[in-house]
This record gives C-alpha cells, structure tokens and sequence, in this order.
C-alpha cells in the first residue's frame, strides 16, 4: 500500500498532512508493515489516520491513537483503540505503556506544544521497544513562542534538545566531554528533516574501527603530456606574490 495514493484518494475522515512527510513515513515506517506492530499516535483530530495506518501496517498491527478531546473517541474503528488523556501527563503515558507495553512506533501529532512534546518524549522514548521508531511531527512549532511557548534558543524545544541529543549520540568519542548513558547505548540515530524529527532506537554491541585488506603501494608514473595539458589550460594569475 502507497500511504500517498491511499492520502490522495482518501473520502472518508478527513486527514491533514504537509505533502513532504510522505517520503519520510515510508523510509522509516516500511520495515513494519504486515508484522505484528504497535504503534501509537498522539493526537487524533479529525480520526482519518486511524484507518490510513490500519490499512498501511496491514491486519497484524495494533493501533492506538490518543487525544485530550473527549469526543474523538468517536472516532475509534474496528481494530483501532483510542484513549482519551493529556500528552503530558506521566500518571496516563504510564497507563498506556502498562496497557499495551512497549510500543513499536509512537508519532507525536499531538499539542505541538513545546513543554508537552518534550515531556512526552523524554517519558516514552526509553519505555519503546528497544528497536522501535519516535517520529515528531510539526516540529516547526517550537519556533514560535507566542502560540507553542517555543523559540529559537527555548532549551525545552525538542529541536534543540534534538541537537543536544547529538553529542549524547556521540558520546563515545567526546573523550570524557560528554558522558555515555542510556540514550547513547540504544539509539542508532537521529534524523532531521523540515518540521520532523526521527529517532530510531537499536543496541550497538560493538563499536570499533577495523581495517583489513593489504596495504600495496600504487606505482605511479607521472604522464608529461597530461602535464603539459593541465599548465597549457591554467589560467593566468599574474602577479601572485604575497606581499608584506
């Protein structure tokens, strides 16, 4: 199933998404799909993903979408599971988490606030399957500081607690700059896009540079035309001397 033509074709529910994150779902998501996946969507809106995931990961996966707004458990279909409850709080993410257990893939689309994304993250990314994917959504928001409580230099925005995640990623080769912890032993990597974050969580049990193969000298004999060539076609620098 192509989640763009499905997108494209779509009458029921309505579905909103920037076109550009198409690609991005399908390099990330297609490894899951027909495997007995669970997978969680914060924020439901007008329900329309719930079956455009359904459809997408195939009859094995179990999706469950969550929102703060009562009536959106309306939107709960055959196969699907939507509970009713705040992205930031950590009594109900714990619910969920001892509900369901480890979820394989969990997609922020919810508030876009910053405090609320944060939170979110920092309590669900270490409870996810040790293989799973964390997708962030619309994270163009925490630009803006009136509406989101976001800012370019707003520590809490998961833009730059993303970038900070860097030297964490990274850890090992900081020479005691940056401290290895849990988040550098099960992340494999991080992934920037316009408006999307990904994590994708994976062990690395052996990290180390080796070399194999022999290390045979190239003979190398200088060809006078192709010399002569190169200087014919140089262009004229005049005066190059540097003066003091």
């Amino acid at each position: 199933m192509n989640l763009w033509k499905y997108f494209l074709e779509n009458d029921g529910n309505k579905i909103t998404r920037w076109t550009h994150y198409f690609p991005i779902y399908e390099k990330h998501f297609e490894r899951f799909k027909n495997k007995p996946v669970k997978i969680l969507e914060i924020g439901v809106l007008n329900g329309g993903s719930l079956p455009m995931w359904q459809k997408y990961f195939g009859p094995l996966s179990k999706i469950v979408a969550i929102d703060i707004t009562p009536s959106c458990k309306n939107y709960e279909i055959p196969g699907t599971i939507v509970r009713i409850g705040d992205q930031s709080d950590e009594k109900f993410l714990q619910e969920l988490v001892d509900e369901f257990g480890e979820f394989d893939i969990i997609i922020d689309d919810g508030s876009h606030q910053v405090a609320h994304v944060n939170k979110t993250f920092q309590y669900l990314y270490p409870r996810m399957s040790k293989n799973g994917v964390y997708l962030v959504e619309d994270t163009h928001a925490a630009y803006w500081k009136d509406s989101h409580g976001g800012g370019l230099d707003e520590p809490e925005s998961i833009i730059n607690v993303s970038k900070n995640l860097v030297d964490k990623l990274n850890a090992d080769h900081t020479k005691g700059q940056v401290e290895p912890d849990d988040f550098t032993r099960s992340t494999q990597s991080i992934t920037f896009y316009d408006s999307v974050i990904v994590f994708e969580r994976g062990e690395i049990h052996w990290k180390q540079p080796l070399e194999f193969g022999k290390n045979t000298p190239m003979d190398y004999t200088p060809n006078p035309e192709l010399q002569q060539a190169a200087r014919n076609s140089a262009p004229d620098m005049g005066d190059f001397t540097i003066k003091t």
